[in-house]
C-alpha cells in the first residue's frame, strides 16, 4: 500500500509541514529509515537522526521545534508514538487474507462467518461459530460450541478448547493454548488437593 502524505495526515488530523505528495509504503525506525519510508521521533535521544534520516517522512509531536533544518516531510500529530501505530495499522491492513486452504475439518454443524480465513490444516468442532472476517491460520484447533469474535486473528498452532469464548478483534499468537488448566486446587479437609475443572 502507497500512501501520500497528505493521506497520512488527513488520516492521523496532523499537519504537513513539507511536500504533502511524497509517497510511503511502509515504516522504519527513524535511525535506519530509506526513501519510500515513515518514521516517528517520540523520544528526545532519537532527535540526531532526524537530521540524518534517509527516510521520506517522519511523524512528531505538536510541541516538537526541529533544532535546525530538517530534509525530510514532517507531519505533527498530537502523539507521535500513537500515529505511529495507527500508521502502522493502515500498512498491515491490506494483508488480511481469505478464502479456505486445504485440507482441513470443518464439522457441518460448525458457523462459519463472511470473509473468513481458514488456514490448511486446521480443524473446527461442531457447534463452534466464528465470526465475521476472523483470520484462523493453518494448524489451528477449535474444539467444540466454540464462539471467536468477528476480526479475532488465530496464528498457526493456536489450541482453543471446548466451550471457550474470545472476543472481537483479539489476536492469539502462535501455540497459545486457551481454555487449559489453570492450576487451581482447591483444599481438602484432609489436607490434600483437588483439582479446579476449567470449564471455558
Amino acid at each position: 500500500m502507497e500512501l501520500t502524505a497528505g493521506i497520512i495526515a488527513n488520516h492521523l488530523k496532523g499537519e504537513v509541514l513539507g511536500n504533502p505528495d511524497v509517497v510511503v509504503s511502509g515504516m522504519a525506525r527513524i535511525e535506519q529509515g530509506k526513501q519510500g519510508t515513515a518514521c516517528f521521533l517520540a523520544n528526545p535521544k532519537y532527535e540526531k537522526y532526524l537530521y540524518q534520516t534517509k527516510a521520506s517522512l517522519v511523524l512528531i509531536n505538536r510541541d516538537f521545534s526541529p533544532a535546525r533544518e530538517v530534509p525530510v516531510t514532517l507531519i505533527r500529530v498530537d502523539n507521535a508514538y500513537e500515529s505511529a501505530a495507527v500508521l502502522l495499522g493502515l500498512f498491515s491492513s491490506e494483508k488480511k487474507k481469505t478464502g479456505w486452504e486445504f485440507p482441513h475439518s470443518i464439522s457441518r454443524k460448525a458457523s462459519i462467518g463472511r470473509k473468513v480465513y481458514i488456514g490448511a490444516h486446521s480443524y473446527i468442532g461442531k457447534r463452534s461459530r466464528i465470526g465475521n472476517g476472523a483470520q484462523i491460520y493453518p494448524q489451528v484447533y477449535i474444539g467444540e460450541n466454540v464462539k471467536i469474535g468477528s476480526g479475532t486473528i488465530l496464528y498457526p498452532g493456536v489450541r482453543v478448547y471446548d466451550d471457550c469464548v474470545i472476543g472481537e478483534r483479539c489476536i492469539i499468537h502462535a501455540n497459545a493454548v486457551i481454555g487449559s488448566d489453570g492450576f487451581g486446587f482447591a483444599p481438602t479437609a484432609e489436607g490434600k488437593f483437588r483439582k479446579i475443572p476449567q470449564t471455558g
